[in-house]
């Protein structure tokens, strides 16, 4: 199960260092339904690798903006607390697993 990033915990846990993957999205965004259990694959795959989890834009708008998430789904491929990735819009589990493999 993908991790719940949140304004509160996401400092110490997306940019705390090592390899994070998060994935902005919302309830009411089809595209985003779409990519929600290849979230959860990856975050069961590569436990213990990469912390990869979910911000609900709609509950944490102070982290959406911080990072000018406009579109959802967005997904930001963080390393030792900086963005290197970033992806916008449905994908396949394919491309997402090449990008986070590029960061280990």
């Amino acid at each position: 199960m993908a991790f719940e990033f949140t304004d509160s915990n996401f400092e110490e846990t997306a940019l705390a260092g090592g390899v994070s993957v998060v994935d902005f999205w919302a309830e009411w965004c089809g595209p985003c339904r779409l990519i929600g259990p290849i979230i959860d694959d990856l975050a069961t795959e590569y436990e213990g690798k990469a912390t990869i989890g979910k911000v609900d834009v709609d509950s944490n708008p102070e982290i959406s903006t911080k990072y000018g998430v406009r579109s959802i789904p967005t997904i930001l491929f963080i390393k030792d607390g900086e963005v290197v990735d970033k992806h916008v819009g449905a994908t396949t589990k394919a491309a997402l697993t090449a990008k986070l493999e590029a960061q280990l």
